[in-house]
């Protein structure tokens, strides 16, 4: 946990801050920094609304929920809506949260039987596409 603070406590931009360091410790440093690399007017404002309000208004309610659940839940939402890019980082921060590869297998059946074959079946195929790119990630850095 990055603060015991309660979200209701804090101020925006000490949401902000919290969200972002709860942000960078489920999704990465990398992913973080690609997605807020190239601010600009049109998109900064949609950056700030997912740090505050996603990471650290939500995600920062540990207390109440912790960041595996979280995760499962956000798994299972991600693949009913067909989010297919937030599934594949989203698979990676349940995997920083604690979260087995099983656990997530487990997750998507349920998607199958409650949101349709086909949402599983894609689902599927996204999660392993992101544990590939997880496991090269891994070889690689023990391959230095």
């Amino acid at each position: 946990m990055s603060d015991t603070k309660n979200p209701s406590e804090m101020t925006g931009a000490e949401m902000f801050e919290r969200g972002m360091t709860i942000r960078r410790e489920v999704l990465g440093d990398a992913y973080v920094n690609k997605a807020t690399s190239n601010p600009n007017p049109f998109n900064a404002p949609l950056q700030e609304l997912v740090a505050t309000y996603c990471w650290g208004w939500n995600w920062g309610r540990e207390e109440e929920l912790p960041r595996r659940d979280r995760s499962l839940i956000n798994l299972a939402m991600i693949a009913v809506l067909g989010r297919s890019h937030e599934l594949k980082i989203h698979t990676r921060g349940a995997l920083n949260n604690g979260l087995t590869r099983e656990e997530i297998r487990e997750v998507l059946l349920q998607v199958g039987i409650y949101a349709g074959i086909p949402a599983a079946v894609d689902s599927f195929r996204i999660v392993n596409e992101a544990f590939a790119e997880i496991d090269a990630e891994a070889q690689a850095g023990g391959a230095e």
